[in-house]
């Protein structure tokens, strides 16, 4: 039986070389590596295949660097999408299951920050929030725009000295409607 576009993008190690890449970043398996240092290489190669083959990513370059040939890789536009139909056509047990892949993959994160040797919280800049809103539709739609906009400003930002990478997570999930 063959993965689903969601069952591919929400694994955790493909989630975080999809993330390497948004916003039209072009890496090499290296650079992708370096970002992920935690990864075997043998296993970076299994999962950037996978991404190939089911046309989240593409090479749109190759070098060659001491006899070796790096590929570069982009997300394909709307790669790191699930598409709405295929949302539309889960079970709610499919999306309950999509869900926790997607929650274990954010443990994961929060995993490999507690795993440093030295961390400080407050100086690091940690948060974790629930608000609860009352919003119209278009109050809602107005807020995520907003939130959007803010965000992609930063998106092409290359880590160096000062920045640090930011795993930033947005969950939204209604209230019940009343019967």
């Amino acid at each position: 039986m063959s993965e689903s576009k969601a069952d591919l993008i929400l694994h955790p190690i493909r989630m975080r070389i999809i993330q390497s890449l948004i916003g039209g970043a072009r890496r090499t398996t290296l650079q992708i590596s370096e970002i992920m240092p935690d990864i075997p290489q043998a296993t970076m190669y299994r999962h950037l295949n996978k991404l190939l083959k089911a046309k989240i990513i593409e090479v749109v370059e190759e070098q060659k660097v001491r006899g070796t040939l790096m590929k570069v890789y982009i997300l394909n536009e709307n790669g790191g999408d699930i598409p709405i139909e295929d949302l539309n056509n889960m079970t709610s047990e499919e999306h309950m299951d999509l869900f926790m892949k997607f929650i274990a993959s954010l443990i994961g994160y929060y995993g490999r920050y507690l795993r440093q040797e030295h961390y400080d919280l407050q100086q690091d800049g940690l948060s974790l929030r629930q608000l609860e809103l009352n919003l119209s539709d278009e109050e809602y739609i107005e807020l995520l725009h907003g939130m959007r906009a803010q965000m992609m400003q930063h998106i092409g930002n290359e880590l160096n000295g000062e920045r640090k990478r930011r795993n930033i997570v947005t969950i939204s999930i209604p209230e019940p409607k009343r019967s």
